[in-house]
C-alpha cells in the first residue's frame, strides 16, 4: 500500500490550505481514508475520515464546520480542505487507509489510529498567530 500526501505549508491564522492524499497498491472496493494530525511530542489525533464506498464522512469536533474531506479521481485520491485555520491546527498531517469490509464493522473507529495499519509520510502544516 502506498500513500502520498501533499499540500502542507505555512499559513496565517484564519487562512486556508488544501491537503491531498493519493492511495494505491491494493484492490478493494471497500475502503476508507482518514486524516490524522500529529503535533510535536503528541499522539496521532484523528481529524476526518471518508469511506470511499458510500461517501460517508466523519469529523472530529475540532474540525466540524472548518474542514471538508472529499474524494476525486475515481476515488483513489482525496482532499482535506481546511478553512479558518488556527495555531492549534499546526502539526504533521498524515493520511491512512482502512481496507476491506471492516470499514462497515462495529469495531471500525474512523477517527482512532488503532483502526489503521498503513501510514503516509505526512505533510507539514504550520499556522502562525
Amino acid at each position: 500500500v502506498q500513500l502520498v500526501e501533499s499540500g502542507g505549508g505555512l499559513v496565517q491564522a484564519g487562512g486556508s490550505l488544501k491537503l491531498s492524499c493519493t492511495v494505491s497498491g491494493f484492490d478493494s472496493d471497500d475502503y476508507a481514508v482518514g486524516w490524522f494530525r500529529q503535533a510535536p511530542g503528541k499522539e496521532y489525533e484523528g481529524v476526518a475520515c471518508i469511506r470511499f464506498t458510500d461517501g460517508n464522512t466523519f469529523y472530529a469536533n475540532s474540525a466540524k464546520g472548518r474542514f471538508t474531506i472529499s474524494t476525486y479521481n475515481a476515488g483513489n485520491s482525496g482532499h482535506l480542505e481546511k478553512n479558518n485555520l488556527k495555531p492549534e491546527d499546526t502539526g504533521s498531517y498524515l493520511c491512512a487507509p482502512v481496507i476491506g469490509s471492516q470499514v462497515f464493522g462495529d469495531q471500525f473507529r474512523p477517527l482512532s489510529a488503532i483502526s489503521y495499519k498503513f501510514w503516509g509520510q505526512g505533510t507539514q502544516v504550520a499556522v502562525s498567530s
